[in-house]
């Protein structure tokens, strides 16, 4: 057997690109009747996504040109102004609430959601720390709790804003993170069975909470009240049928369905391109998601397989999430659709995520008879 180094994996980047490009087209559909409306302009969304997406595909082919191992210097340093940034947020008239949420820092129309900065600088930390924690990952104090230990910390800090959709994705990245580091399963078993246990105390701590798990339960039991989104969503997905109603001409953007270029964007693509559409975007997530944890195992070294295991299981964690939520089979939660949801934090996050992606590919390892 020979091993071979292997130039970028386009296939990761041809998916990122399609889906960007889907997105883009997507945002301006769903969002001209809200631009026109709040802005008096059908483009509003469309032009500020588009400046996002060249902002993070910058930083993307920065990220895919700049040596990851760069990165672990860093990582103890971007993790602690991550948690800072966290922190400052909440300070009343520093940070922005934006529907019910103070998770926003910004002047004006401009602003950027620590928390979506968060989660890259907690994968790169863990990462860092967990690969030099080979020799006792197996013990719970000393290699199991610390880097779960980190992450509660991230978590209750966006839960102060609170922003459960946030945490949820924490959660699941930092799962991910251990079992790949090789943590044992029945701590990960005794893991979720607290994690399960948390949400539940977090649902029955808030009033709004409750209301969003009853009417994921029977969201016809209160059609214009809690169920409203998830019934919209619904008929979005439902009167898309096999081929759509056509690009442009969703009805459920006509102050329906609430922000559809954002957390319900899934929902667009499924009224106006269809179950094609919908399938299409799925399989261009599931392509990515395979060559992310391809890449994980072919690194050649272990903070490498860690950091493409962190990105991928991200990515991962919020699809699931999103299009849960959207088809009705989660509780309604603030997550975006990776790519394709409006929202500059959140797509520059995504492309940087993809950029170390493609670094790590770049120095990976085939290995060939």
């Amino acid at each position: 057997m020979l091993a071979r180094r292997i130039q970028v994996d386009w296939v990761i980047m041809a998916a990122t690109i399609v889906l960007l490009c889907i997105g883009l087209v997507m945002v301006h559909s769903a969002s001209t009747v809200l631009s026109a409306q709040n802005f008096g302009d059908p483009f509003y969304y469309a032009k500020r996504q588009l400046m996002w997406a060249g902002l993070g595909t910058i930083a993307m082919i920065w990220m895919a040109n700049l040596d990851y191992h760069r990165l672990r210097a860093w990582a103890p340093k971007l993790v602690i102004a991550a948690f800072a940034f966290l922190a400052i947020v909440l300070i009343p008239g520093v940070g922005r609430n934006v529907n019910g949420s103070q998770a926003w820092l910004g002047v004006g129309s401009f602003g950027i959601q620590p928390s979506e900065f968060a989660k890259l600088a907690l994968i790169l930390f863990l990462a860092h720390y967990l690969a030099d924690a080979q020799d006792r990952i197996e013990s719970f104090w000393r290699g199991f709790l610390p880097p779960l230990a980190m992450a509660l910390v991230a978590i209750s800090l966006i839960m102060l804003e609170p922003d459960l959709g946030q945490s949820v994705v924490i959660a699941g990245t930092a799962a991910v993170l251990l079992v790949a580091a090789g943590a044992r399963w029945r701590h990960m078993f005794g893991l979720v069975a607290a994690g399960l246990a948390g949400f539940a105390v977090l649902v029955a701590m808030a009033p709004y909470r409750i209301t969003r798990v009853v009417a994921f339960l029977d969201p016809w039991k209160d059609p214009l009240g809690s169920g409203y989104q998830v019934i919209q969503s619904l008929y979005a997905l439902g009167s898309g049928g096999l081929l759509g109603l056509g690009l442009g001409n969703s009805q459920q953007k006509f102050l329906y369905l609430p922000e559809p270029q954002t957390d319900f964007i899934f929902s667009i693509i499924g009224e106006e391109l269809g179950l094609l559409g919908t399938v299409t975007v799925l399989l261009l997530f599931a392509v990515l998601i395979w060559r992310g944890f391809r890449t994980a195992i072919l690194a050649k070294d272990t903070f490498g397989c860690l950091l493409a295991a962190g990105i991928t299981g991200m990515i991962a964690v919020q699809v699931l999430i999103n299009v849960g939520v959207v088809t009705g089979s989660m509780p309604a939660t603030g997550v975006t659709l990776p790519f394709i949801s409006f929202g500059g934090s959140s797509l520059t996050l995504m492309l940087t995520g993809v950029g170390i992606l493609l670094n790590i590919s770049r120095q990976s390892v085939d290995w060939v008879a």
